[in-house]
């Protein structure tokens, strides 16, 4: 019944706001968001919990003003997803801007392939759209296959209309397939804030421990692809913003579990400053450092090579503890 549910409230979603004409659709985003935040569910509440590590000198009044603004851009996001595949080339070309971009195209033209990081920050679907649509550029990116079936299935559908090649996780295929891309230089799109597997890369995020996917820098190491971080936020036009970070270079000595490290850390710190300056963009409505998560022998549930390879899992899990992508 839960999954008859979630799926009902995602298809309405697609049938009916990408029919609203955009201003109805914002104000939409905005009421349902000022309600999810003065419930004060579940997600609500970790999701100021989280914030409190970005800021934690912040006051319980800020905290809650920070967590009303997330809320309403998490909804901004959903709400420019549930449209984006009835928005015109146009509108989705004109629908972001970005600084640094060169290091992108020049890492593109160079041939080698190129990896782009991100954290849940602004909307990478409205990002991914830019880069098939304005620079024409097809990429991989990986989910994990979540039930109900068929609401995996509408999500990947969406996302490879968009011009996406969405890979599911089976075993290490994925990572395999991402590594051929890359020799052949095409473009890796990889989320890569969250991993709560045994095989993440322990770093430094906000003062204290969490892990990270080791895959984007795996990948570089294996194949010689340019490792960009990203970080996107909104502002008060519908124009959404990012970064393209400089490039997260392979470390000339070490082992292979050494050089991980190193990289994975620098992925964090670039991901840190993108969520300090913007932190009502970042969308993590789930536990995520280690000292908030219960303790573990093994796996996470739910984990998949997909998220050990940054990899995000379609579509979220709401208990705040299993990977998920958005609940």
């Amino acid at each position: 019944m839960r999954d008859h549910l979630s799926y009902a409230a995602y298809a309405a979603g697609w049938g009916a706001v990408k029919k609203l004409p955009e201003p109805v659709a914002v104000r939409l985003g905005r009421t349902i968001a000022d309600i999810a935040w003065k419930r004060r569910g579940k997600g609500v509440r970790r999701l100021e919990s989280n914030y409190a590590r970005v800021l934690p000198d912040a006051s319980p009044e800020r905290l809650a003003e920070l967590s009303r603004a997330g809320m309403r851009s998490y909804l901004r996001y959903w709400m420019e997803s549930f449209r984006l595949p009835a928005w015109s080339k146009e509108r989705i070309r004109n629908g972001f801007e970005g600084k640094d971009l060169h290091y992108l195209t020049e890492g593109l033209a160079a041939g080698k392939g190129v990896i782009l990081a991100l954290p849940h920050l602004g909307n990478w679907d409205l990002a991914g759209a830019w880069v098939t649509t304005k620079l024409e550029t097809p990429f991989t990116t990986v989910a994990e296959r979540l039930k109900p079936e068929k609401l995996y299935d509408r999500f990947v559908s969406y996302r490879e209309g968009l011009g996406m090649e969405v890979l599911p996780h089976s075993g290490g295929t994925a990572f395999g397939t991402l590594a051929r891309r890359l020799r052949d230089g095409g473009l890796v799109c990889l989320v890569a804030e969250r991993d709560l597997s045994a095989s993440g890369v322990e770093v430094t995020f906000f003062g204290d421990t969490t892990r990270m996917p080791a895959g984007p820098a795996l990948l570089a190491q294996q194949t010689g692809a340019l490792l960009l971080p990203v970080t996107l936020w909104y502002d008060d036009s519908p124009v959404m913003r990012g970064r393209v970070h400089p490039p997260v270079n392979v470390p000339e000595s070490g082992t292979r579990a050494e050089k991980t490290s190193v990289m994975t850390q620098a992925l964090a710190d670039a991901f840190a400053s993108g969520i300090a300056d913007h932190p009502e963009d970042w969308h993590m409505l789930q536990r995520l450092w280690l000292a908030d998560l219960e303790p573990r022998s093994g796996p996470a549930e739910g984990t998949s090579a997909a998220e050990a390879a940054g990899g995000e899992p379609l579509p979220a899990a709401d208990d705040g503890q299993r990977p998920g992508e958005r609940p």
